[in-house]
């Protein structure tokens, strides 16, 4: 038996024998933070609610929810990526949750019919300022222009975090151009797409490239880092929030959903619900350097606030979601591996 169904193995005995109690909550979480450790023991500082916690990869998790089927002891699953909420969803996985301080509290477009967003990141373009001018990267749409061929970056076309960037597209332009404004991308590679954010942008701190894209909170995180290397990089870099004149910043989010088979519901709803409070939000941001889903919540995160303001994209989460089937098609036919 593997480490992993060993810790699944113990996990679901002690959910069982647990079941009846109202003082617990079987968490599964795609989310890999340290940061997450100060959010889930507030939760049950406030509530007296134990948090039983498996972390795993969401295809992981949800083949572990389908096997377990009705006796599962998954109360709530979260993760990262709209594609990847959707999934989950269309397994049929998750239950309707009644919640007006959810409604209240959670935009409308960070909403979907069984899940909820509790907080974002953008995907913006960074460039090397001594190889690419800011003015020529202002827009998704630029890094398809041949100008550029030869000099950009990317991570893996199958990676939810490119699926759902390409299904915003898909939703504003249609299939037709958002294939063809992904032919151009791959028409203008430096490199095969390898490795993670980070990697990129410090490809591009290298001269690796000139351009790619990330998701904010990986630049945030080496804004903050102490390491000279971090910092040398950031001084390479710029960053532009593209499609300022048009849709705005493609956003994705973190977030999940109460299970069909929770045997705690209750606790269920009162942890999403403490999600979107104001000091889970804050952890959020603060902690691991994401935006609030909720937008009266004020942060104190320096890096996020070197970042600047920006115009974020509202395409309701829930269209990146139905569109992402077919943004993985795209990328198969233009060739991005």
């Amino acid at each position: 038996m593997s480490r992993l169904s060993a810790l699944f193995a113990v996990f679901a005995c002690f959910g069982t024998a647990h079941a009846a109690e109202d003082k617990v909550l079987n968490l599964y979480s795609a989310r890999h933070y340290q940061t997450d450790e100060a959010l889930y023991a507030n939760f049950t500082k406030q509530t007296g609610i134990a948090i039983n916690r498996i972390e795993a990869k969401e295809d992981e998790l949800l083949e572990r929810i389908r096997n377990e089927g009705a006796a599962s002891p998954a109360d709530v699953f979260i993760t990262v990526d709209a594609a990847r909420l959707a999934k989950a969803d269309e397994l049929g996985l998750f239950a309707p949750v009644k919640s007006r301080l959810l409604e209240e509290r959670l935009p409308a477009h960070l909403r979907g019919n069984d899940w909820f967003a509790f907080s974002t990141r953008a995907r913006v373009i960074i460039y090397n300022k001594q190889d690419v001018k800011a003015e020529d990267v202002q827009n998704y749409a630029d890094l398809a222009r041949p100008a550029l061929k030869g000099k950009v970056c990317m991570r893996s076309g199958s990676h939810p975090y490119n699926l759902s960037l390409l299904a915003a597209i898909v939703a504003h332009q249609g299939e037709a151009r958002a294939e063809e404004w992904a032919r151009g991308v791959v028409a203008n590679f430096a490199r095969a797409p390898k490795g993670g954010d980070t990697d990129q942008i410090k490809a591009v701190a290298a001269g690796e490239c000139g351009v790619a894209v990330s998701n904010s909170y990986y630049l945030a995180r080496l804004l903050r880092s102490q390491k000279a290397e971090d910092k040398k990089a950031m001084e390479s870099v710029g960053i532009v929030w593209p499609d300022q004149k048009g849709a705005g910043t493609h956003i994705n989010i973190s977030g999940g959903g109460m299970l069909k088979t929770a045997p705690h519901k209750e606790a269920a709803v009162k942890f999403l619900e403490y999600l979107a409070s104001d000091d889970a939000q804050r952890y959020f941001a603060d902690g691991n350097n994401e935006w609030p889903a909720v937008p009266s919540v004020k942060t104190a995160n320096p890096a996020l606030d070197a970042l600047g303001p920006f115009k974020a994209d509202t395409l309701p989460i829930g269209t990146l979601a139905k569109n992402a089937p077919l943004a993985q098609k795209i990328y198969d036919r233009v060739g991005w591996r």
